[in-house]
């Protein structure tokens, strides 16, 4: 029996076009004492990685696959096939590289491997949506002599920044800030480089602030104004606007607030034509909001939600929904009597009912990735696997 276990250095999230490093522990459980023919014995052990797309039948309609091979591991089967037995399609995958061959572990004794490896710049984003997902991991096989294949999964996440793989080699590498005290190899600063740069490029693409103000109305007249404050943000960050329903003809009595995702699939993927598109909501605010002048609201964007991006397949898009309720009678917005100065107590009650209409609006927003660090902070991945051969 052997052990073994994988683990991810640097958490379990990471920008396509990082390096992913992982450590390949093998051990031997017995105790150090037993007698040498407790040793144990493996023909060999690879690595790859792989993205698996998975896709609803009742919405995506994908031409039939290529590959008619059966999910089945014979006894005797040699080849390396990373996601065997897994649901959907391989749609990208890297060069497998062998860990090790013939590796025989005495009792008590271990043997750690590094694995390391590029991920791809022109993979999809991590997503799962209700229609399609796309998800990537890390496989790790092992085999004995006449044995079958033993696969062991570590899964992670991957964020796509657009533009940045025109960036990733510098062409002035000497004015790259350095420090002169550490020691560090050039794959190092390269990779330090390139986690900065996004960093760099993603506070620049969202730290521009333009006021938007935006007429709120209906058929009957004027509601308000709506104020945000910029429209390109990072998952992560908070999303604030302000209404000011001071100057508005027609009084608001409440609105709502949702912070949605549009799962669109593309025409030629469609299982029907003009299928509807799936929302997700992942924040939203309600308050209601009569007699009030002036009012805000602070979404957040989760962590753990997909930046924006669009494949042949499908296309997420973020946006604000909003719906209002208003009166349909202007006298609604004055405020409760004033109390009078005699010792005479006075009691005012709002309407028990009242006339209304309902409308609602939609706003785009573009939200991009984030620092994967921070991101690998909140994440329901580990990062660490293990089984027993």
């Amino acid at each position: 029996m052997i052990e073994v276990s994988a683990a991810l250095l640097r958490g379990a999230v990471f920008l396509a076009g990082e390096p992913l490093e992982c450590l390949v522990t093998l051990r031997n459980p017995l105790p150090p004492d037993a007698t040498s023919a407790s040793s144990e014995m493996l023909a060999w052990a690879s690595a790859q990685i792989h993205c698996q797309f998975h896709a609803s039948e009742s919405r995506v309609a994908l031409p039939p696959s290529e590959d008619s091979r059966h999910d089945v591991q014979a006894e005797n089967e040699t080849v390396f096939v990373p996601n065997r037995g897994e649901r959907g399609h391989c749609i990208l995958s890297t060069p497998p590289k062998i860990l090790f061959c013939d590796l025989r572990l005495d009792p008590g004794e271990s043997k750690t491997y590094s694995y390391c490896e590029t991920l791809p710049v022109d993979g999809p984003p991590s997503f799962r949506g209700q229609a399609v997902k796309y998800v990537y991991k890390l496989t790790i096989g092992c085999q004995r002599v006449n044995s079958p294949i033993k696969l062991l999964r570590v899964p992670f996440r991957v964020l796509v920044l657009h533009g940045l793989k025109d960036y990733q080699c510098p062409q002035d590498e000497a004015v790259a800030p350095s420090n002169p005290f550490l020691e560090e190899e050039e794959g190092a600063k390269k990779d330090s480089r390139l986690a900065d740069l996004a960093t760099e490029l993603l506070m620049a693409a969202t730290s521009r602030r333009s006021l938007h103000l935006y007429n709120i109305s209906n058929s009957r007249g004027k509601v308000g104004t709506f104020c945000i404050f910029k429209a390109v943000y990072k998952i992560g960050e908070d999303i604030v606007g302000t209404f000011n329903f001071s100057e508005g003809d027609i009084p608001c009595l409440q609105y709502l607030v949702s912070l949605q995702t549009e799962e669109r699939i593309q025409e030629a993927f469609q299982h029907r034509r003009g299928q509807p598109v799936s929302y997700s909501t992942h924040a939203r605010h309600q308050e209601s909001c009569l007699h009030t002048s002036r009012t805000s609201f602070s979404l957040p964007i989760p962590l753990s939600s997909a930046p924006g991006f669009s494949t042949n397949i499908v296309s997420l898009k973020w946006r604000l929904h909003f719906e209002f309720v208003t009166s349909r009678e202007a006298s609604q917005r004055q405020a409760p009597p004033e109390a009078p100065s005699s010792e005479e107590a006075s009691r005012w009650s709002g309407v028990e009912q009242m006339d209304v209409d309902t409308f609602s609006w939609d706003l785009p927003i573009k939200v991009l990735p984030t620092n994967p660090l921070l991101a690998s902070s909140v994440s329901q991945v580990s990062g660490a696997n293990s089984l027993t051969i």
